[in-house]
């Protein structure tokens, strides 16, 4: 504190507005109050200040205009400097051209097909899928004559190349893929995409973030992030986010999301940006802590199966050492005894938490086949197309020591009953 500041000033003090205090009465100085910025050396905040704002004060009609064309901030589902903060933090770790940020994973991936894809198009997309972006193609696009062709989750892109119908518009996977963790060679597919003209590649990469792989550098068009996840990290906040490898392709997004209005709030950009400061050394943890799970997991009488891309046994371990910095933190697992199995394993857990979503601090436990892609999302049918078996664990392993995370989850196996005890 200085002996030299003075009170801070407002627009009736230093009569901006044409009107000092002794004009208006009270109802007016509680809303029409501004804090005025006296002149002085220029400091600027170092964390980003939330911009509460949704709409913005103009000078005058032609300056409107002028921001409409040379851009700016007028209204805060257009622009608003939190969230425009966010997306540059976000698209300097993907490389790309340009990102966006949404309120949530499915609103970045379901705004983002309704932008490339219209009626009589095809897309082409792997099986098992995220079941919200699974729920968007078989259930809501066959209202509007889109048209649909699976592949197997973790295939050979020749597979992609086989469904390519004269319609189809989009090529779309998942690395690793949710749930079962198989591994789509980004470049093989970058390579198919850039091949075809009128043709849009995208890929969720929500399992590995921005921190572990990076498929623009790959020559993917598009690629997708649930920034509830790993991004954020904390469990604390919904975002998401479309980073884009031309300019072209993301003004064509902005239109779209601005008008269908899938921005993420200011208060939620902030929470974000938090967590992007962290992710790199977050990922390390997360990494370090899987590979140690998974090797525990793999020897464990009472699991059929692990699949981790670290591991030499998962079927793409080599194309994920090719992409992937590191392994990331989600592990698949088969448990003996089918849905009894997986439940009474998913139950047992103590520092373990059982719940949906994953990428936090804390470990999380689920069972697809009745909780994230189970009876109200997919049908047995369906789940058994997708590889979803019975007893599929999914596991995402967090900050804790690692050795307090393979005691719990022993434990919890402890219980599980094999078919001759």
């Amino acid at each position: 504190m200085s002996s030299h500041w003075e009170p801070p000033k407002s627009v009736f003090d230093t009569g901006e507005y044409g009107l000092t205090l002794a004009d208006v009465g009270d109802h007016t100085k509680a809303t029409s109050t501004r804090y005025v910025n006296e002149p002085g050396p220029e400091t600027e905040p170092l964390v980003t200040p939330i911009y509460h704002s949704s709409t913005y004060k103009l000078k005058s009609v032609e300056e409107y205009l002028r921001i409409l064309k040379e851009g700016g901030h007028i209204y805060s589902r257009l622009s608003n400097t939190t969230t425009q903060s966010a997306e540059c933090a976000i698209n300097a770790l993907e490389g790309g051209s340009g990102t966006l940020v949404f309120a949530t994973g499915m609103a970045a991936i379901s705004t983002t097909l309704w932008c490339f894809l219209q009626s009589g198009d095809h897309i082409i997309i792997c099986n098992p899928v995220y079941s919200g972006t699974f729920d968007i193609v078989t259930k809501i696009f066959p209202k509007f004559n889109i048209e649909c062709s699976f592949v197997p989750a973790g295939c050979n892109v020749s597979e992609y190349k086989k469904c390519l119908r004269p319609n189809t518009k989009v090529l779309y996977g998942e690395t690793p893929c949710n749930p079962d963790m198989t591994i789509l060679d980004l470049e093989e597919f970058g390579k198919l995409g850039r091949s075809l003209e009128y043709v849009v590649t995208m890929v969720d990469s929500t399992f590995a973030s921005p921190a572990l792989q990076n498929p623009i550098k790959h020559g993917i068009d598009i690629v997708f992030h649930s920034c509830t996840k790993y991004l954020g990290g904390h469990s604390d906040l919904t975002a998401g986010c479309a980073t884009f490898r031309t300019v072209k392709l993301w003004k064509a997004m902005k239109r779209y999301q601005t008008t269908l209005g899938s921005v993420l709030s200011p208060h939620d950009a902030s929470l974000l940006l938090r967590g992007i400061k962290t992710l790199p050394l977050r990922m390390e943890k997360h990494s370090s802590n899987a590979m140690k799970v998974a090797e525990y997991l793999e020897k464990h009488p009472k699991i059929l199966k692990v699949m981790y891309p670290g591991l030499k046994s998962h079927p793409q371990h080599e194309v994920a050492k090719k992409q992937m910095k590191s392994f990331g933190g989600m592990i698949s697992v088969n448990v003996v005894g089918g849905l009894e199995g997986g439940r009474v394993f998913v139950e047992g857990v103590r520092l373990v938490q059982l719940a949906v979503s994953l990428g936090g601090v804390e470990s999380l436990i689920e069972h697809p086949a009745t909780m994230t892609h189970g009876p109200m999302l997919m049908t047995d049918e369906e789940r058994k197309s997708g590889r979803i078996t019975d007893g599929m664990i999914r596991i995402s392993v967090g900050l804790e020591d690692p050795d307090d995370l393979i005691k719990d989850l022993d434990q919890a196996l402890a219980k599980v009953l094999k078919k001759d005890e």
